[in-house]
């Protein structure tokens, strides 16, 4: 891996962080990537300060190297333009942390109960994280009467008990405080949650602290969800500009930390409290106070990654962290390249619990050794689990008896890191 950068201070630091390559230079130029090897490159990355230098270095790999490329884009005005902007620059992929972020965070408060979502299938099926409460159904239920006492619509994927990381067989027994992450489609979230006597209170009013362009995403997508949105920015001048683009949501000039304005704005009434300022300290700050005064959900944005840990304990909330979901994107994509270019064996990569266990969507072959085979059959690996099946279209939690058929794509939950297609699943080849 090699690292190309202006500053010879930052090509230093990351050669002394990590196991790369460093070169001085200006990656827009031509002349520098042939020197840095762009010829012999899989892939080219481009993540600096500007959208424009991005493409543009993006634009050069593509012709020398014929590589695949990759590029930060942040710029809204872009937005409405990135799939046209990416044929004509060959792009494979582009990022918007910001919108990253957003997004993120619009999928937390769809539900307000979890921890954490992420999404297959187009939508079609979530992996939600939970914590069993201690009056519920789930508390000293195993999994093999999970079916029986809960439905059939949803599948326990994944405990976290004691800083441990279990990838559960039927033999489990779930208790109080585990967190767990649950295969399910979205439509069938509130009634699982009833179920298992998780409450599940609809938000309807969101303050969003921070006027940022991550706010700004955030709002839009929430207004358009029917959500009552109320942000808090300092600037006047980026208040006047909220109120242009952002003509449904309650724009207040205010500083978002002063607990007189707060209580005007009626925090405590809040279903929802995004802290979404410039500061880290800032967001924290109020994120401890929403937690005090009411019983909103909390979502922090984190900017340094030295904090996640030291914040990790306190009751902010979910914290999230723009340069780690950029970061999580672009390891997606460089994994679902496999060992050829533009190999489409992984759809979707998540990591869970600081990359302890990663869910992967796989597309399934023709020429699977997994096909026809009742899942009760299949020597499947340790410590991995199929949560979902996605047949036509349609998304299934699997029993023993379902079979996987050509042209599938299987959700898998595992601690294996081997894992590249869905043979990899199997701790041994199947002959047929």
């Amino acid at each position: 891996m090699t690292v190309v950068d202006t500053s010879e201070e930052a090509i230093e630091a990351v050669m002394r962080d990590a196991d790369v390559m460093g070169y001085h230079g200006d990656c827009t130029n031509l002349k520098t990537q042939l020197e840095a090897g762009i010829e012999n490159m899989d892939l080219l990355i481009a993540v600096t300060n500007q959208d424009e230098k991005n493409m543009i270095s993006c634009l050069v790999a593509k012709k020398a190297g014929n590589c695949q490329t990759i590029a930060r884009v942040r710029n809204p005005e872009y937005s409405s333009e990135m799939e046209f902007l990416k044929e004509e620059l060959g792009l494979s992929m582009f990022i918007n942390p910001e919108y990253a972020a957003a997004d993120e965070m619009a999928r937390l408060i769809s539900i307000p109960s979890a921890l954490e979502v992420d999404t297959f299938a187009k939508g079609k099926v979530n992996l939600v994280s939970l914590k069993v409460p201690e009056h519920s159904i789930l508390n000293g239920l195993q999994l093999k009467d999970f079916h029986t006492k809960i439905g059939h619509e949803a599948l326990v994927c994944m405990v976290k008990r004691d800083g441990k990381v279990i990838i559960p067989n039927g033999m489990f027994e779930l208790a109080a405080g585990d967190k767990c992450s649950i295969a399910i489609s979205l439509p069938k979230v509130n009634v699982f949650l009833y179920k298992i006597g998780v409450k599940a209170k609809r938000i309807r009013k969101v303050l969003i602290a921070g006027g940022s362009t991550t706010g700004f995403y955030l709002a839009k997508k929430l207004l358009e969800a029917g959500i009552d949105v109320k942000i808090i920015e300092k600037k006047q001048e980026r208040c006047d500009e909220l109120d242009d683009l952002l003509p449904e949501a309650h724009i207040i000039q205010g500083d978002a930390t002063d607990k007189n304005l707060l209580a005007e704005e009626s925090i405590e009434d809040m279903d929802a409290v995004c802290s979404l300022m410039g500061h880290d300290e800032e967001n924290i700050l109020l994120s401890l106070y929403a937690n005090k005064v009411g019983n909103a959900k909390i979502l922090t944005g984190i900017h340094r990654n030295s904090y996640e840990d030291m914040v990790e304990d306190l009751p902010i909330g979910q914290t999230v962290s723009a340069k780690n979901i950029t970061a999580e994107y672009i390891i997606r994509f460089v994994r679902s390249m496999q060992n050829s270019i533009g190999s489409k064996n992984v759809e979707a990569l998540y990591r869970l619990e600081d990359g302890h266990v990663e869910a992967l969507e796989l597309n399934v072959p023709g020429d699977s050794a997994v096909l026809g085979i009742p899942l009760k059959d299949l020597k499947i690996r340790s410590n991995t689990l199929i949560a979902c099946i996605i047949h036509n279209g349609t998304a299934t939690i699997p029993r023993g008896n379902d079979v996987i058929s050509a042209g599938d794509s299987v959700i898998v939950v595992t601690t294996q890191r081997k894992i590249k297609n869905i043979d990899g699943i199997l701790s041994e080849r199947i002959e047929k």
